[in-house]
């Protein structure tokens, strides 16, 4: 049920978000715990569009913009568009109180590598791993870095899409190239190259050859955000693949043509739970560019982590917690952010880890209905979960369940990735036969 709210006399009737903040409320929710735009919707008690609408600049009621701002932890007159009388000097501090938040840990040496690699011309680079292992912040960050080299910079998630857009190539072409035009800051000329005789690759490469990047005097990094969304419908995932892998190639031509895409730095990232539906042996985009795997954290990155929150930790008491939800960015982070916010004990931490009253319970949830779509996964980590040692399960299983993060791999032999999903699932998980 959606929450309506009156306006009040004298107060504006809506509100939109700064264009150049909307970065920041976007990785803020995330921040904030929220492992969705829906969860995020449904603790407030506001309608899912209006979550998207606010996330993505466009107006909402005035104070349903000041309790999402609120949520999130942000100041709704700082962030508001009508309320920034110095746009371009706000967006520099807030970009920069974001990034040099005392709890980001720099990925290293991923970031520098995938930094390194969008200064060339032409490049490609694919960012990848399950969700909320902190693959759109580390992208944020060398955003920032590229932005300060005078390079044009522009994300576009694909979670902001309808679900309609995905039901078409042709809509879906016309979206993604309306999309970028729309953040770039250019009118909609899609009617003056889109020709039917044509095909939707075609047409959308003429669109950016002819158009867009004739525009742009300075390299254009285009990072495309949850890309898995796009992997999810085979139809038109294959040509968009087909078209990037083609812009790629055009990119190392020695003629003009190459020339103009040179300008264009693509950037794909996209968590990796959509394999459980994928052939694993047609990957998307597979053998182009530059591959970067987010992993997990290592043991001094949580101690590090441990001590930015000031607790006096041993390392027994680290151990505790890596045992219980591993190197799991998201997990740690919610673990120490939950252990200093609500004063509890890491023994009391560790007892509720598992159950559906506990910090991680949104995050067990999403798992466990991933697996509930695919019986065959479901029967597989059953067989991880309930077993004493390392064991054996088929190779598409096993390729599938360390895809979601669910597993750890040694030689042809897995266990669960941590005793969070052992406890939790061996519970949960219903086989029938």
């Amino acid at each position: 049920m959606t929450k309506e709210i009156s306006l009040e006399l004298d107060m504006p009737r809506s509100l939109k978000v700064a264009p150049g903040c909307i970065l920041l409320v976007k990785s803020s929710v995330q921040r904030n715990g929220f492992p969705s735009q829906k969860a995020l919707a449904n603790e407030i008690g506001l309608a899912l569009s209006t979550v998207k609408n606010f996330l993505s600049g466009k107006p909402v009621d005035y104070l349903n913009f000041v309790e999402i701002s609120e949520q999130l932890g942000l100041s709704w007159r700082e962030i508001a568009a009508d309320l920034i009388d110095d746009l371009e000097q706000h967006n520099k501090i807030e970009e920069l109180e974001l990034l040099d938040s005392i709890f980001y840990l720099e990925r290293i040496p991923y970031e520098s590598q995938c930094y390194e690699e969008i200064l060339k011309p032409g490049s490609l680079t694919r960012i990848k791993a399950p969700q909320q292992l902190g693959k759109t912040c580390m992208l944020e960050r060398v955003l920032f870095r590229i932005r300060e080299q005078g390079y044009q910079t522009i994300t576009l998630s694909f979670e902001l899409a309808d679900s309609t857009i995905f039901s078409d190539l042709s809509r879906f072409s016309r979206w993604f190239c309306a999309s970028t035009s729309q953040n770039l800051g250019l009118p909609n000329n899609l009617d003056d190259y889109w020709d039917d005789i044509f095909g939707c690759s075609s047409n959308t490469t003429a669109y950016f050859q002819k158009y867009l990047l004739q525009k742009t005097t300075t390299p254009l990094v285009l990072a495309l955000d949850n890309v898995d969304l796009v992997f999810e419908h085979p139809d038109i995932a294959d040509d968009f693949c087909r078209l990037l892998r083609g812009w790629y190639d055009m990119a190392r031509r020695g003629n003009h043509i190459g020339a103009t895409w040179q300008k264009l730095r693509l950037v794909v990232v996209h968590s990796t739970e959509v394999y459980s539906s994928l052939d694993i042996n047609s990957s998307p985009l597979a053998g182009i560019g530059l591959e970067i795997e987010l992993p997990e954290f290592s043991f001094e990155q949580v101690q590090e982590l441990v001590k930015r929150y000031e607790l006096d930790w041993n390392t027994s008491q680290i151990e505790q917690l890596m045992a219980m939800v591993g190197g799991h960015p998201y997990l740690v982070k919610k673990a120490l952010d939950y252990l200093t916010s609500q004063q509890m004990t890491l023994e009391q931490l560790l007892a509720a880890a598992p159950t559906e009253a506990g910090p991680f319970s949104d995050h067990l949830r999403r798992q466990l209905g991933n697996l509930q779509q695919y019986p065959e996964l479901a029967v597989a980590f059953d067989k991880v979960v309930k077993a004493i040692d390392w064991v054996t399960i088929p190779s598409t299983q096993l390729f599938k369940l360390q895809s979601m993060g669910l597993i750890k791999l040694q030689g042809n032999s897995v266990i669960p990735s941590c005793d969070l999903y052992r406890k939790y699932f061996r519970e949960r998980l219903v086989i029938n036969g």
